[in-house]
């Protein structure tokens, strides 16, 4: 971190400072936003405590995700009903913005 500063030194000080590290056994972080997730997958979480501050650190390769108003089970939900390919039932979820009875419909007429 600070040249010339080895890893125990800076321990000490940022523990004089009322700094805390915490490395967190995390698997995946998603950060869900309006238009979309963005999710980290294996990231590197710390959590840092400061003058009663808790903060999150994390690192790792982010991929996005695109927001859905309907779920995974909405979908297999609609196929089973409709006898349809996921494929088209995720085009009507996706035109009916997630209602699965007008997407049902539409995939019967």
């Amino acid at each position: 971190m600070f040249p010339g500063v080895n890893p125990a030194q800076m321990k000490g000080m940022m523990k004089k400072m009322g700094i805390s590290q915490t490395p967190l056994n995390v698997k995946k972080v998603i950060f869900e936003m309006e238009d979309g997730n963005l999710i980290i997958d294996e990231p590197s979480v710390i959590r840092i405590m400061m003058q009663g501050q808790e903060t999150y650190q994390v690192s790792g390769e982010a991929r996005e995700e695109e927001s859905r108003n309907f779920s995974e089970e909405d979908v297999a939900m609609v196929v089973e009903k409709t006898g349809k390919g996921e494929d088209e039932v995720i085009v009507a979820l996706e035109a009916s913005e997630g209602d699965i009875a007008e997407a049902i419909m539409e995939l019967k007429d």
